[in-house]
């Protein structure tokens, strides 16, 4: 821009040349036509990480993993013979539902690495699919 705004005289610039003056020029630049054109917006993807890839399976590995230590000390609890009452129900709920969730989460492993092959291949064998009627 030449001058701030309190040195625009009135009534001297058109009206093209104040609208060119009021807009910044990095938006005049790069409007959306012209970075959907880009090859580099298209092209330039950031792969995700390991974590990123893998967070639901390794939530659902380490919330398996807490549940199942839980139950293993309220189990052991129980056969030392402390609180007979409150373990003898949750040390094996605990344990159940901590060893399903934790098998759960490393079998989901395997799935993702699968998807993650399949959504890298390009899709040139892809074939629509026929309905004969």
């Amino acid at each position: 821009m030449q001058g701030g705004p309190e040195n625009i005289p009135l009534g001297v610039c058109t009206v093209s040349q104040s609208r060119d003056q009021l807009t910044p020029p990095s938006r005049t630049e790069s409007t959306v036509f012209s970075l959907s054109h880009t090859e580099s917006a298209w092209t330039a993807e950031t792969s995700p990480g390991k974590c990123e890839e893998f967070w639901f399976a390794i939530h659902l590995m380490s919330t398996g993993g807490s549940f199942l230590a839980c139950g293993v000390v309220i189990s052991g609890l129980w056969f030392a013979g402390q609180c007979q009452k409150a373990t003898s129900i949750l040390g094996p709920v605990l344990l159940s539902i901590g060893l399903m969730v934790l098998v759960v989460g490393v079998v989901l492993i395997p799935i993702t690495k699968e998807n993650r092959k399949r959504l890298k291949k390009p899709l040139s064998h892809y074939r629509p699919p026929v309905f004969n009627l």
